[in-house]
């Protein structure tokens, strides 16, 4: 089969006087297909990265558990039937390695070279041999689209650097002056937001403290050590959405802030969980299990920490978890360990326990094959994973959909970085949809779970408050 060549060209500037919320806010309405990826975790060199892709010339596309959609540079999208939904990351990969990449000498540029996209939780039925009820359903939104973008633009924080990148492949004309003239435009065009209606979940409290009280049973039973339940709540409003993405990167800064327009819908959120790093032969996974409220009181706030970490309800979850990443990595690593465990890490509503677990990729790895062998993450499923989704799909009221799933970026060179969507809105049809868990042990208590799930809650909840301010 042909390949497809790319060769991406860049052109590097300043980019301390810029912003990529006033660069995106610039681009958005000049392009369609537009997505943003943002970190809060500076911390490292590696982490002060900001993407924007423009222009979606390329990708797959999967709606339904029958076909797949191609969409070729230049070309009319192709569609193939699926005869076998486990062989879907094999299909995948097949298709990304139809494009043959330049490899440029800056690291940055690299960046551009991938596609950008998400997977939902429901995706897991082309990962495992599981159904469950969403196989009968029409997805609220495709089960997995991932884009190759035209253009990307890099910033590295860390260096007051931007790159302007074009993935240049014949046959696809070049608007490249246009990006860069918005780029450098005054003008930030912003719209107001506004809530419409009563908030309304799909299930009450007292519904959620019996499904809680299943979980329970469930795991004194012995079929599962763990389960994590959730609810979903709904917000009908006017306006613009992308002023809640402005107030969510504000009051929860996470180490992965994203905003994926696809026009009819639009996902955004600050996750703080990745679901795979794939980086220098090295594949990373960061269990977060152990959640308690944060006061607002900086000393307050590290006793709880320490009570945190001396919880034995708390810290059986996260040893339980942690055992399961190491289990999952190695399925498709070797000398899988782990480097840090029950680090406490503060967010604006809520303190974790947060741990890593590594291991060595093996030669010539499919990146999507290791995506499904440790899909979804155990801290929103629960052990053993299996049956945990079994009972997921037979307790909780509405399918996932994207809940739970993975949103980020797939190199051409096998590299990976994908966060939980959790922390995550979907918005669609002027309706916003956000979703929490909490993890259910034999111990649990089903008002402590339904509170746990609403302090997660509460960044999404505060961010739609202050978007009408905006």
């Amino acid at each position: 089969m042909k390949k497809i060549q790319i060769k991406t060209t860049y052109k590097k500037m300043l980019s301390d006087v810029y912003t990529p919320v006033g660069i995106y806010l610039r681009l958005r309405d000049r392009f369609r297909d537009t997505v943003l990826l943002e970190s809060a975790d500076n911390r490292a060199v590696e982490n002060s990265f900001s993407f924007i892709g423009i222009n979606a010339i390329g990708g797959i596309e999967i709606s339904s558990y029958d076909s797949i959609d191609y969409k070729i540079p230049g070309q009319k999208p192709e569609k193939q039937s699926i005869k076998n939904v486990q062989d879907i990351p094999k299909t995948i990969w097949e298709f990304m390695n139809r494009f043959e990449v330049e490899k440029p000498a800056d690291k940055s540029v690299q960046l551009a070279q991938g596609f950008y996209g998400y997977a939902t939780y429901d995706a897991v039925q082309f990962f495992e041999t599981i159904k469950i009820k969403s196989y009968t359903t029409t997805p609220e939104i495709p089960l997995m689209r991932y884009r190759l973008y035209q253009y990307v633009i890099v910033i590295n924080h860390f260096k007051d650097e931007m790159y302007l990148c074009e993935n240049v492949i014949d046959g696809i004309e070049s608007d490249l002056a246009a990006v860069e003239s918005l780029i450098k435009s005054k003008d930030v065009p912003t719209y107001p937001f506004k809530i419409q209606f009563d908030e309304v979940s799909n299930i009450s409290d007292d519904g959620y403290r019996e499904m809680v009280q299943k979980g329970i049973a469930s795991c004194l039973r012995g079929d599962v050590f763990q389960i994590v339940l959730s609810r979903r709540y709904q917000q009908k409003f006017i306006g613009d959405e992308f002023n809640v993405y402005r107030a969510l990167r504000s009051v929860n800064p996470s180490p992965y802030l994203f905003y994926f327009d696809y026009g009819d819908y639009k996902l955004m959120g600050s996750s703080p969980e990745s679901q795979l790093i794939i980086k220098n032969g090295k594949a990373i996974v960061h269990p977060i299990a152990g959640t308690f409220k944060r006061t607002g009181d900086a000393e307050k706030d590290e006793q709880l920490a320490e009570a945190l970490l001396n919880d034995a309800k708390e810290n059986a979850e996260h040893t339980m978890l942690v055992d399961l990443a190491r289990n999952d990595l190695s399925r498709c690593c070797d000398n899988v360990v782990v480097n840090h465990y029950r680090q406490v890490h503060y967010y604006s509503h809520v303190i974790h326990l947060v741990s890593e677990v590594s291991g060595n990729v093996r030669a010539n790895a499919n990146p999507f094959e290791l995506l499904a062998l440790t899909f979804p993450q155990g801290t929103l499923s629960g052990a053993p994973k299996f049956k945990a989704m079994q009972l997921i799909d037979e307790y909780e009221p509405t399918v996932r959909g994207y809940y739970a799933g993975c949103i980020g970026f797939m190199g051409f060179d096998g590299t990976c970085n994908q966060a939980i969507m959790i922390r995550t809105f979907l918005s669609k049809q002027n309706t916003l949809h956000y979703q929490a868990g909490a993890g259910i042990t034999a111990k649990s208590v089903p008002e402590t779970e339904l509170q746990e799930v609403n302090n997660k809650l509460g960044a999404l909840k505060k961010a739609v408050d202050m978007a009408e301010t905006l």
